[in-house]
């Protein structure tokens, strides 16, 4: 943390203004936006289920082909100052990107708050042990595994 007379980068700049390692690290590793979403019919609301894209390392929650996740699995949205808005929409609560987007603070649990990566997985904010892989479910399935848990 640092002190009241030096704010963190994310306090003072927008994300428009951030450099490419600074707009990086904000991602805090939970790789709730792995997970698949679906939209409920009645409410139009998108729904997190607990299967998650077949890139993910569930128990790093890091991409194992980050560099070519877009062309791999076109679903991926490589999230950028372009389509933020976009995303912000499908993003979990909790996401680093929407929370800045939307004009409000970093988590104490993220990374850049706490100092620790672990502190994402420790507090109950990420998939780690949590998820599956979508190769391990039928397609015509995935409504029998929404979840409510990415919302926090």
């Amino acid at each position: 943390m640092s002190s009241p007379s030096h704010k963190p980068f994310w306090q003072t700049k927008s994300l428009l203004e951030m450099s490419e390692d600074e707009w990086e690290s904000l991602c805090d590793g939970c790789a709730k936006c792995c997970l698949q979403q679906l939209e409920d019919e009645d409410s139009q609301q998108l729904v997190f289920t607990d299967v998650a894209c077949d890139l993910l390392d569930s128990q790093t929650c890091r991409c194992t082909d980050y560099p070519n996740r877009s062309i791999r699995v076109p679903s991926c949205m490589n999230l950028n100052i372009n389509n933020i808005a976009q995303a912000a929409e499908f993003a979990p609560p909790s996401c680093a990107y929407r929370l800045l987007y939307l004009g409000d603070d970093l988590p104490d649990w993220h990374h850049l708050q706490s100092q620790s990566k672990e502190s994402v997985h420790l507090s109950g904010n990420s998939v780690r042990g949590r998820c599956r892989p979508m190769a391990s479910i039928s397609e015509d399935d995935i409504e029998d595994y929404v979840v409510e848990w990415p919302q926090n």
